[in-house]
């Protein structure tokens, strides 16, 4: 193709701890290879995005939470995200007028390699299609803790992840499953996605298996708590710079009891050898087929309204699991 861009696009950009704007960037023109995608939705992941949108990554931390597309450097100004879905305006004939899910920041339109991007499956909604991160960050969880049949399993923490995680665990035959919320409104969620629910000072101990996603010190201490013997806790919250302290004197050593980290950045050991991040992400776009997902889209806003739904995530003052981000259009022609 000839030189020069091909137009303007808009662009989410943290510009201070608390702070975002939106800016105009400019587009390359697609090279042999790329795709041209114009943007229907994006979703906010309010654990990571909200420590970014805060100014709570530690500097030592930086390089390893650069998102893949983004654009600047932390703290900022930047352009953070990774949950974004859209269509395919230009590009191999066989993506061209496909709706893509793709690890991409909030921008309204953006030209990546056609690998970047992978294919909605046909009955997914292109809006249910933004949890496809979210719901990989639980498929690479679920290979890390190996659940097995019958198992009593606990996730401490209803949010998308631990939602996502308490979805999959659902679907294993006869396991005990259990979703723990301070909010009581989760209920409802767990139900939809057909578990069992607790608040903390209700929740069973004696479990096989317990998740964590609450992203507080009180939820992993919980979790630890919830153990039987020889029990793992697989710890899915990352605290930015919050210090996190917990009770391990009790009867953590008699019982062998296991805390094991699990982050979507790398497929799980028990699977790496065999699965790719691609296979993983397309597995997550399968799943999502699941219409029981939708229960997570609980908001939406227009992209022009983005930095104050961003501040009022971060301070609480728009309570949602999963906020999508709408974009002009709506709708992929296949």
């Amino acid at each position: 193709m000839g030189g020069g861009g091909i137009g303007g696009a808009r662009a989410f950009y943290v510009t201070a701890p608390g702070r975002g704007e939106i800016r105009p960037v400019d587009l390359p023109r697609p090279a042999a290879g790329d795709v041209l995608v114009r943007t229907l939705h994006t979703a906010i992941s309010r654990g990571t995005e909200a420590l970014v949108f805060e100014g709570r990554v530690p500097p030592e931390q930086y390089d390893a939470m650069r998102a893949p597309h983004q654009d600047g450097d932390l703290p900022g100004p930047v352009s953070y995200g990774y949950l974004s879905v859209g269509v395919v305006e230009e590009g191999p004939a066989e993506l061209v007028g496909r709706c893509v899910f793709c690890l991409y920041p909030h921008q309204t339109s953006y030209v990546v390699p056609a690998g970047a991007v992978t294919p909605v499956p046909a009955g997914v909604p292109p809006r249910r299609a933004v949890l496809a991160g979210t719901v990989e960050t639980a498929v690479n969880a679920l290979w890390d803790a190996a659940p097995l049949v019958g198992d009593r399993v606990t996730v401490v923490g209803g949010g998308m992840v631990g939602c996502c995680v308490a979805r999959l665990l659902a679907g294993i035959p006869g396991a005990e499953v259990t979703l723990v919320d301070v909010d009581p409104r989760r209920a409802v969620v767990a139900r939809a996605l057909g578990v069992g629910f607790a608040r903390p000072e209700d929740a069973a101990g004696e479990r096989d298996l317990v998740v964590h996603a609450s992203a507080t010190r009180a939820g992993l201490q919980l979790a630890v708590d919830l153990l039987g013997t020889e029990g793992t806790v697989v710890e899915l919250s990352w605290y930015g710079t919050r210090p996190v302290d917990l009770r391990l004197g009790g009867a953590f050593h008699a019982r062998r009891l296991r805390i094991l980290a699990s982050q979507v950045g790398a497929v799980a050991a028990a699977r790496r050898a065999r699965r790719t991040t691609a296979d993983r992400l397309a597995l997550a776009l399968e799943l999502l087929r699941d219409p029981a997902y939708d229960v997570l889209l609980t908001g939406s806003s227009p992209f022009e309204e983005l930095p104050t739904v961003m501040a009022a995530l971060g301070d609480g003052s728009l309570p949602a699991l999963c906020h999508t981000i709408d974009y002009e259009g709506d709708r992929c022609s296949r």
